[in-house]
């Protein structure tokens, strides 16, 4: 009894963050993966084929139905590993195995791509092929996460210190549609690397240099890009001199209002993630915070992906006066 009230209360969407709907097709997707992960791990073990008939031997306390719940609960609320072993009446070490086994799987599951069921986008190369192809603007945003401080002493303690948040952080880039539904999110740096430096280093600038026809909407922090690509990256208007014309400046303002105006739905992107517990502040080790941010993001994708496509307007709205 203990057992089946556990797993109805896992599934309700408010500590899963997910419907019941998708929960089911989640189920169906990993299963088998997890399945055939678990039968090369024991095969490896063994040395060998099985030696007794499938079935055999203990029964697993929690089956895979729970063990995707546990991880879901997890990454939506950050309950700790012994609270959730508590609930199902067993070892903590159990619920901590379960969830090393089913995150790995959220995460290399990629992002779900609008009105194209079955396609998922793994790669940045996968990203800028799907915008080329499909004739998408991108959004992108740079957002940071507050992670533990490394241990005094430890080589490249410095490297996580934020300039801007003045915390320790870990960085990672959004990468979304007009729409701020996910297409991509990743990306993950420590909080000292530039915003830039970080797309950067992803080979963000080959991509474009690749796909000429990919356009792009970002903030102040991508300037660089803007200024090597000034057909396909938009930032924002350099603000006028202060002895300039007040023409000038009532025009650079509504510039920069349009320009805001059509990339702040990525910022709307990046407060989903913030939805889910250990994106707000993670308490977890930071070697494991990219599969960890990928399993979540992949998720939110997944409920971005089903919103509907707004068609565009016929006519553009121009200022009056």
């Amino acid at each position: 009894m203990k057992l089946t009230w556990a797993r109805a209360a896992c599934s309700n969407p408010a500590l899963s963050g997910i419907s019941r709907a998708h929960f089911g097709e989640l189920l169906e997707e990993l299963a088998p993966r997890w399945q055939a992960a678990r039968e090369s791990a024991l095969h490896e073990r063994r040395g060998g084929d099985r030696r007794r008939a499938a079935g055999a031997g203990p029964k697993q306390r929690m089956v895979f139905v729970d063990r995707l719940l546990v991880t879901l609960v997890h990454l939506r609320l950050g309950i700790p590993h012994a609270a959730l072993a508590e609930l199902y009446g067993v070892d903590r070490s159990t619920v901590s195995g379960a969830i090393r086994e089913v995150r790995p799987l959220l995460a290399t599951r990629g992002f779900a791509v609008p009105d194209r069921p079955g396609v998922r986008l793994r790669t940045l190369e996968d990203l800028f092929a799907y915008a080329d192809a499909e004739g998408v603007d991108l959004r992108i945003d740079g957002t940071e996460v507050q992670v533990r401080r490394p241990r005094v002493h430890r080589p490249g303690r410095q490297a996580f210190v934020s300039g801007k948040k003045k915390q320790n952080t870990i960085k990672t880039t959004t990468f979304s549609d007009p729409q701020g539904r996910t297409l991509f999110s990743g990306v993950v740096r420590p909080g000292r690397v530039h915003d830039q430096t970080a797309v950067r280093t992803e080979g963000i600038a080959e991509q474009f240099h690749r796909h000429p026809r990919v356009k792009a909407e970002v903030d102040e922090g991508y300037r660089g890009l803007a200024n090597e690509f000034p057909g396909q990256v938009s930032a924002p208007p350099k603000k006028p001199k202060d002895d300039a014309p007040l023409g000038e400046q009532h025009a650079w303002r509504e510039q920069r209002r349009r320009q805001s105006s059509a990339r702040i739905c990525v910022e709307h992107t990046n407060a989903e993630y913030k939805q889910w517990r250990p994106l707000q502040r993670f308490t977890g080790r930071r070697e494991i915070y990219a599969e960890t941010h990928l399993a979540i993001s992949a998720l939110v994708s997944d409920r971005s992906a089903r919103r509907t496509t707004r068609r565009k307007s016929s006519t553009e709205l121009v200022l009056a006066r």
